[in-house]
């Protein structure tokens, strides 16, 4: 066969595939319209069928499903039963995105691994850990996180208020708040304007139990913090601190109603302006508690609520006079 007819027959065959045939045509026309009445159709993907929207007539069955074969009625079902990974969240330096080498020296069937492989595995731990944080920002970052989370657990806080102080500390590293001031400090006042945001505030002498900074560098640089941000933070209510309380002190509910009633009687008369939240919290428990005949020392409440005996004397004192008035 000689050059000019292998070109020729090469240029008919390109020819012939770019026209397309009557046939084509007539099958990419069934694609869209019904062959029985020319309706439109429409794909069924639950059962794996296109058929037509008029007369019902099934064109095409057992199509290929690419979605998952597990159904989920509700968003909580479907997180649990995705597979694709957690979500990503701001209490991680990378918000989760980073990939972990577990410490188990097993591979996947249970077995344990040879000394030249753990040697291996754990130079690639420590290089993985060493890309997780490239520079001293995502250091500084990830140092701070694990402060927040571990004040937060000791602490009981949900875990909004560890992601809403997550966010802020991003915030004020990102605001360049931090040169001249500790990274345990800035974590630590972050957590606690994030507790009074997400109304389960702690009182300073709780934050101050858990921090590695002392009280008044916590107060100092919460105000910085919350004043340099615009934070919109209301004053704790110290009806907020109530249930903690009597929860601590194995109180019944009894106790936490007549407690609430008891400081809004206070709030009526104006006795809590000035007054701490906690400590005025600490004595409508205790005196809920005598009201109920559920009686506990005051050393147990000021134990609970990491006030002095004193405060508690005095506040239950001004309460009282408070509901006796409005009672009147």
């Amino acid at each position: 066969m000689t050059d000019t007819t292998i070109r020729e027959y090469t240029g008919e065959r390109e020819r012939t595939r770019e026209e397309p045939t009557e046939s084509d045509e007539r099958e990419n026309e069934e694609q869209v319209a019904c062959p029985e009445c020319g309706g439109s159709l429409a794909t069924d993907s639950e059962r794996g069928e296109t058929v037509c929207e008029d007369c019902g007539l099934v064109v095409s069955e057992d199509e290929v499903d690419p979605g998952p074969e597990w159904r989920a009625f509700d968003a909580k079902e479907k997180d649990e039963k995705s597979r694709v990974g957690a979500p990503t969240t701001n209490m991680m330096h990378d918000k989760g995105l980073s990939t972990n080498i577990g410490w188990q020296d097993k591979d996947a069937y249970g077995n344990s691994l040879s000394s030249r492989q753990r040697e291996k595995m754990q130079r690639l731990r420590t290089w993985n850990e060493r890309f997780r944080t490239r520079d001293s920002k995502e250091r500084n970052l990830k140092q701070a996180l694990g402060e927040i989370d571990r004040m937060a657990s000791a602490l009981g806080l949900p875990e909004n208020v560890r992601e809403t102080a997550s966010v802020i500390y991003r915030r004020a590293l990102d605001e360049d708040l931090l040169p001249g001031r500790s990274i345990e400090g800035v974590a630590t006042a972050s957590l606690y304007a994030a507790a009074r945001q997400a109304g389960t505030p702690r009182s300073l002498d709780e934050i101050d139990s858990v921090s590695r900074v002392d009280k008044d560098e916590i107060a100092r640089t919460y105000r910085y913090v919350v004043r340099e941000l615009s934070l919109e933070i209301q004053p704790a209510d110290p009806e907020s601190y109530v249930p903690r309380f009597a929860s601590d002190l194995d109180l019944s509910e009894e106790v936490e109603r007549r407690a609430r009633d008891l400081l809004s009687s206070a709030k009526e008369k104006g006795v809590h302006s000035g007054k701490s939240p906690v400590g005025l919290a600490a004595a409508a428990v205790y005196a809920a508690s005598l009201l109920a005949n559920e009686k506990v020392t005051q050393s147990e409440v000021s134990e609970v609520a990491s006030i002095s005996e004193v405060t508690i004397r005095n506040r239950y004192h001004e309460l009282l006079e408070a509901e006796d008035t409005v009672s009147q």
